[in-house]
């Protein structure tokens, strides 16, 4: 093979087993939302909407633990290694959800699987940022990261199909596939990134330490604080929307069926929104387009509060989740384009691991609201306000003194 074909081998590796990791990672976090109308009619446990809430972030705060260490560790030890370490762990803890006996094990085992797929996106997009073209390593990131508004498709459909005749466990059982296909074929297949390879050796934590340091320096501190702002931003609306639109559809009037798929259509917007953003900041720079779909976000979250045809407030729900989740997979671009590879991923777990206690906050805002009796138009205005926040911190990250080494 000459080095073209090794190189595209590489990178159609990565990309592809990324997409796929990050297809769970998006199932297990938004099948929740689906589940959450039958957990809260399940007369055994008898949840009440802050309950629900709570449950649903426990795995966010995992997920902010997970990317924080596997981010950092993931500099030192490998981008591959901790893919697939992190992969495994998620996979084993989700099938010991599908199987909890008590809400409170529920709880706990979701906690758990977020130390796992807290840790997939910071090595997954570090590693395909590094192997891809530079001139369209956006929208090949884009691929990759696509996955997670595909597994929220996957929930939606799946929840269609297969909750009311299955129940909640076997939606959460099927997210441990990937333990029996995609961790075998990572072990196979998956590449390590070509910078870490050359890295030299040696610093242990000295080496962690440094990386930590650079991140805690003048402008790179301001940077670092605003993309921590903006993950916290549109995480919260991407897991508050996630988590709470079909419970707020239905008390809006409509039926589970027609609920979930307003889940379904908030998917679909979020894919298309991250690949045509991403392809635009391959152009454009990612700064202003993350920024202007913040603005597009808080158009369409003010618009779906006002009584218009349901064909209508469908289009919006679809421009929503392309200028929500669609932006997540931006943000990650303009992170990991903002960062040199020896502090790539550092940089992308921090921000996007502490980030993610908007993740946390969005169930538990929803929640919240919801057990106070607020309906859709106080929730959608209150996820408004926080695009707004998102859109002024991400205009305002300053840019690096020099252009990073990919």
């Amino acid at each position: 093979m000459t080095a073209l074909s090794i190189r595209r081998h590489s990178v159609a590796a990565a990309v592809s087993l990324g997409f796929a990791a990050i297809v769970f990672d998006g199932y297990d976090l938004i099948v929740y939302g689906s589940a959450v109308p039958q957990l809260l009619d399940y007369q055994d446990w008898q949840l009440t909407p802050t309950q629900a809430g709570a449950i649903g972030s426990y795995a966010l705060v995992g997920a902010v633990l997970g990317a924080v260490s596997v981010g950092t560790l993931t500099d030192l030890m490998g981008r591959r290694r901790l893919f697939i370490a992190s992969l495994t762990w998620f996979s084993l803890m989700t099938l010991l959800t599908a199987l909890a006996p008590t809400p409170e094990l529920l709880g706990l085992f979701r906690f758990l699987a977020g130390l796992g797929f807290g840790g997939i996106p910071p090595t997954a997009v570090a590693l395909v940022m590094e192997v891809a073209p530079p001139a369209r390593r956006h929208f090949i990131n884009a691929l990759m990261l696509c996955g997670f508004p595909a597994g929220g498709v996957l929930a939606a459909v799946m929840a269609l199909q297969f909750l009311e005749p299955l129940g909640f466990r076997a939606l959460f059982a099927f997210g441990a596939l990937p333990l029996v296909t995609i961790v075998p074929l990572s072990i196979w297949l998956l590449p390590e990134s070509p910078g870490f390879v050359r890295r030299p050796r040696g610093g242990g934590r000295s080496a962690r330490l440094g990386r930590l340091t650079t991140l805690l320096k003048g402008r790179q501190t301001a940077a670092l604080v605003l993309f921590i702002i903006t993950n916290f931003c549109s995480f919260l609306l991407v897991f508050g929307l996630n988590t709470w639109l079909p419970t707020l559809m239905r008390e809006a009037g409509y039926e589970l069926g027609s609920a979930l798929a307003f889940l379904l259509v908030l998917n679909v917007g979020a894919a298309v929104g991250g690949l045509a953003g991403s392809a635009l900041a391959d152009r454009w720079g990612s700064r202003w387009i993350a920024t202007a779909l913040f603005v597009l976000a808080v158009a369409s979250l003010g618009l779906i509060a006002v009584p218009l045809p349901t064909a209508v407030l469908f289009l919006l729900v679809f421009v929503a989740g392309a200028a929500t989740t669609g932006n997540q997979v931006v943000i990650y671009g303009y992170i990991a384009a903002h960062y040199s590879p020896g502090n790539r991923a550092t940089a992308l777990g921090v921000s996007t691991g502490v980030g993610r206690l908007g993740a946390v906050a969005g169930p538990i805002v929803g929640g919240a609201l919801v057990a106070a009796g607020a309906g859709l138009s106080v929730n959608v205005g209150v996820f408004a306000l926080v695009a707004v926040l998102g859109a002024v911190a991400c205009a305002a990250v300053p840019a690096p003194k020099t252009a990073p080494a990919l």
